[in-house]
């Protein structure tokens, strides 16, 4: 995936934790936020993910083709990215904090492979594990999230 920005405002944090059915008005009253320790409104923990729809080569970003093109076979860059989808499965999220996500901050995501390695399933065959790893930095250029997802692709369909 390539570089791109992403915007946070307190519009897309308040959608993001209704979805979530979050409740906290850490998430959405600034009022309430400005008198807690993060000092105002915060996104919730998982709200980076919403980065993948500002990424223009985000394959699941925006209006899909019904039907569907013909799945291709998996591909560098994770993400859905032209992976043929029944044979992947996402494995596992981390996000790592060094700061509070704040509504106003203008992020620039980098994303770059992590580990690979694989193991022996047993219905899909061998299964094939890759991290891939996004940094989230503020204008400044510091850190303020890690997130490394993980993706499993299966060598074959899963049978019955």
């Amino acid at each position: 995936m390539a570089d791109h920005d992403f915007p946070v405002d307190a519009s897309s944090i308040l959608l993001f934790a209704s979805a979530l059915g979050e409740t906290n008005p850490i998430y959405y009253d600034e009022e309430y936020a400005k008198d807690t320790p993060l000092g105002g409104v915060i996104a919730p923990p998982t709200f980076p993910i919403a980065a993948a729809h500002w990424n223009p080569t985000y394959s699941l970003r925006g209006v899909r083709e019904i039907p569907a093109k013909p799945p291709r076979e998996a591909t560098e860059g994770g993400g859905g990215g032209g992976a043929d989808l029944t044979r992947v499965l996402h494995g596992e999220q981390r996000f790592e904090y060094h700061k509070p996500l704040h509504p106003g901050m203008k992020l620039r995501v980098s994303n770059r492979p992590g580990k690979t390695w694989d193991k022996e399933g047993k219905r899909g065959g061998k299964l094939l594990f890759s991290e891939s790893i996004s940094e989230y930095r503020d204008e400044a250029g510091e850190l303020v999230v890690t997130a490394t997802s993980v993706q499993i692709v299966t060598e074959k369909a899963v049978e019955d």
